[in-house]
């Protein structure tokens, strides 16, 4: 039956003429919902990580982070400054580097110093917040020995050293 009726032609006429009054429409919310829908959101705060064993050296910090969400993220930006225990001084200015990985080395960094870090995610849509501060600390510069101060004996020697650090060192370790 189906295949007959689809047959046959079919004639619509309307008895009556529509009657449409003509209205403007306003689309500008629903532009503003469609061009929401196409951006990608601000990323999430990215997680820093704590310093790794042997990531320092007397003058640089490699620092790591990651991102635990699926934003999308075009750069990252590193801030850091020196912890101190003194009001802010020109030498404790913040820093800021922009990242395209989720490592940094920093360098030019004074030695046996402790750092304070964090770092935020940016993408087109925007900035994260900022990551918790992590505090990393460079390695002390090497102890200078005093060759005039040197003594020794058949079975015994005397070095003498100073440390040129600003921070007390934890200890030493003396090889022969």
């Amino acid at each position: 039956r189906l295949e007959e009726f689809l047959k046959q032609e079919v004639d619509l006429e309307l008895s009556t003429l529509p009657d449409f009054e003509e209205r403007v429409i306003d689309f500008s919310e629903v532009e503003q919902l469609m061009n929401s829908i196409n951006t990608i959101p601000a990323p999430c705060a990215p997680v820093i990580n704590p310093q790794a064993p042997n990531a320092a050296t007397g003058t640089s910090l490699r620092v790591c982070w990651g991102l635990f969400s699926d934003d999308t993220v075009e750069c990252y930006q590193l801030c850091y400054k020196p912890v101190s225990n003194e009001r802010q001084s020109d030498e404790q200015a913040e820093h800021t580097l922009k990242v395209k990985e989720t490592y940094c080395t920093i360098t030019n960094l004074l030695p046996n110093t402790q750092y304070e870090f964090w770092v935020s995610a940016l993408n087109a849509s925007g900035i994260s917040p900022p990551s918790e501060r992590a505090v990393y600390v460079t390695a002390p510069s090497p102890p200078i020995i005093k060759t005039k101060k040197i003594q020794s004996c058949e079975n015994a020697a005397l070095v003498c050293w100073e440390s040129g650090d600003i921070n007390p060192v934890d200890s030493y370790t003396v090889e022969l």
